[in-house]
């Protein structure tokens, strides 16, 4: 991220590391996270992401670095720190046999908000999660989409600055998954949070994030936004693009594509073209098949996204080609 955002970052971190015995589970960590913005911290399972969560939340002890968040030291100060996070774990737990209000009350109670003021702000927040109608229900009848809103609400009823989450969509169906990445989305927004996302689903993490950072065996070897990694990347790597023209034109349509010098047709199912070519020759390409007549039903470049990124760096990419 670019810009005076990134002068004073609500989460800096670095030259983060934590051991355990000989095994590094962080290596040297620099990150810095904006305020107000989405950042999705992805990698596979053991790669050293919830290690790094519980050490922004001072809840682990690293091997040595330095952490800010919200311009305090979770070391030093883990307290003053979990006043301003709200921290969503990837398995939440609640009184069963209470309420969803009630357990909404007892969170709030603990962080030393008065009761009145804890029913009031419980009650808005199941609003705001889409629970307001079972406020009432007992926690051991819900979902597991419920449960993850409820802990949702949960987390944000200190009212705080930061929102930590931990694979907050595990066990979730593809629906629940989006509906649950698109409140987190809404409430970051309205709320001016700071989100940190926590993730080795990628497709919901390239939804959501301004920013995210890939996580393979304790180091981050890439961060940025989805575009611009993938355009650093992919810089020099063809385009796929696909094109299809109305069957009468396919025979002069693929006329002119041989014509075109950087053109290279991979393949051809009558009058579905695939070609290769830069990121330019998609546009050069619809500009000369309308100046011909040509009359173009499809014409698709391929996007390359997180998974593209992702792949790379498990097929052997250079850990510093995307930094």
């Amino acid at each position: 991220m670019e810009g005076d955002k990134m002068d004073n970052p609500i989460i800096r971190v670095r030259q983060l590391t934590k051991k355990y015995g000989d095994f590094t589970a962080v290596d040297h960590l620099d990150l810095d996270i904006a305020t107000g913005e989405i950042f999705g911290l992805l990698g596979p399972n053991g790669a050293g992401k919830s290690t790094t969560i519980l050490m922004l939340l001072g809840l682990s002890e690293p091997t040595s670095g330095e952490i800010e968040v919200c311009g305090t030291d979770p070391i030093r100060s883990p307290i003053a720190v979990k006043r301003l996070v709200g921290y969503l774990p990837d398995n939440i737990g609640f009184y069963e046999s209470w309420t969803a209000l009630e357990n909404l009350v007892l969170t709030a109670q603990l962080n030393g908000i008065s009761y009145t003021e804890a029913q009031r702000r419980s009650l808005s927040l199941l609003e705001k999660v889409g629970l307001r109608d079972v406020a009432e229900k007992k926690v051991g009848k819900f979902s597991r989409g419920m449960r993850q809103r409820l802990g949702l609400a949960d987390s944000l009823i200190k009212n705080p600055k930061v929102l930590i989450l931990d694979e907050p969509t595990l066990g979730l169906d593809p629906m629940g998954v989006k509906d649950f990445t698109s409140l987190i989305l809404r409430l970051s927004r309205e709320e001016k949070l700071t989100v940190l996302l926590s993730s080795h689903q990628l497709y919901q993490v390239q939804q959501i994030c301004d920013r995210v950072g890939l996580f393979i065996q304790g180091k981050l070897v890439a961060d940025g936004s989805i575009h611009d990694l993938a355009s650093r990347l992919f810089q020099d790597k063809p385009r796929h693009i696909q094109l299809k023209v109305h069957q009468m034109d396919t025979q002069r349509a693929r006329g002119i594509l041989e014509e075109m010098q950087d053109v290279k047709i991979i393949g051809q199912q009558d009058n579905l073209f695939h070609i290769d070519g830069d990121e330019i020759i998609v546009h050069h390409l619809a500009k000369k098949l309308v100046e011909h007549d040509i009359h173009i039903t499809q014409l698709q470049q391929r996007i390359y996204g997180i998974e593209d990124i992702y792949a790379h760096y498990f097929e052997g990419g250079s850990t510093n080609d995307a930094k």
